[in-house]
């Protein structure tokens, strides 16, 4: 039997620039949105055993991908976007020349065609991991005045193309409508009872707080998936019982304008992971079962 999975996971112990140092290649750093890789890797430890198969229908620079085979496991993604997706593919054949032991494949396109995109892969995968587009809101690189000399912030790495089809450009509605269609399809090739791991955290719209995981949530559970877990992600250190902070400048910025404001707000020191699973009886495949069920 599985052991009982904690409710806080310390993912943050190294910086993100640590925890990809020498694993991924540098320029998967211009991606303005990257998964933790302390907290892929721990998901896929937790939901999934050696030559089992990992997706990711958004699958960036390959964070998902490159955790995954590192671990023994096979490994699916779908990037939207074809210089991502070639970070991606060049980020698992790192990971490959450095010895993972699994397999993994990247395909460029729209993952509401997920089926279509890996069509051999149906109804086989233990998990999907992943995570929406926060767009410019939560991501980047800085350098200010004392960096420069120069008056000002200048910030880059921030934006993802210009392409206006990529859900990180849509206002929340449609962001949402867009990522609940791309869940949708990609649970096809979730095997009965497959776990869905989504990482998600809310940011601010000048100032007012957005709770995009309790979003996230109702949209999961409205194409049905079943609800399964929460947990709490650090994205801070702890040493000795001190935190260790690993804000970004954009989220200290924020908070300190709105202290000035008189307005008291935090920044977040942890990421929310949803666990969910696809339902028994909704198999891509009706005559296949699955009797070790749910994890």
């Amino acid at each position: 039997m599985r052991e009982p999975v904690g409710s806080v996971w310390v993912t943050g112990q190294q910086p993100s620039r640590t925890q990809r140092r020498d694993r991924y290649l540098p320029e998967s750093m211009k991606h303005p949105g990257k998964m933790l890789p302390a907290i892929a890797a721990q998901v896929i430890a937790t939901y999934t055993e050696p030559g089992e198969l990992v997706v990711d229908p958004m699958c960036g620079i390959g964070t998902t991908l490159v955790e995954a085979i590192h671990q023994g496991r096979h490994a699916a993604g779908i990037e939207y976007e074809g210089q991502w997706a070639k970070r991606a593919a060049e980020n698992v054949a790192h990971a490959r020349w450095n010895g993972a032991p699994g397999a993994a494949q990247v395909v460029i396109g729209d993952s509401r065609n997920a089926s279509r995109l890996l069509p051999g892969l149906a109804g086989t995968a233990a998990l999907m991991l992943t995570s929406p587009p926060y767009g410019s809101y939560t991501h980047g690189h800085i350098r200010s005045t004392r960096d420069t000399g120069e008056p000002g912030i200048r910030k880059w790495n921030h934006h993802y193309s210009c392409d206006r089809a990529n859900l990180a450009h849509q206002r929340l509605p449609v962001l949402l409508e867009g990522f609940a269609q791309i869940l949708a399809a990609a649970t096809t090739l979730l095997r009965p009872g497959g776990v869905v791991a989504i990482t998600v955290r809310p940011y601010r719209v000048r100032g007012e707080l957005v709770d995009l995981p309790g979003r996230v949530l109702r949209v999961a559970e409205q194409i049905g998936l079943v609800f399964t877990d929460r947990i709490v992600c650090l994205l801070c250190g702890i040493d000795d019982g001190r935190v260790i902070n690993r804000a970004s400048f954009f989220q200290l910025h924020e908070a300190r304008k709105a202290w000035e404001r008189g307005v008291p707000i935090h920044a977040l020191a942890h990421e929310d992971l949803l666990i969910f699973h696809k339902p028994l009886t909704e198999s891509a495949d009706p005559g296949r079962s699955d009797d070790r069920g749910h994890r």
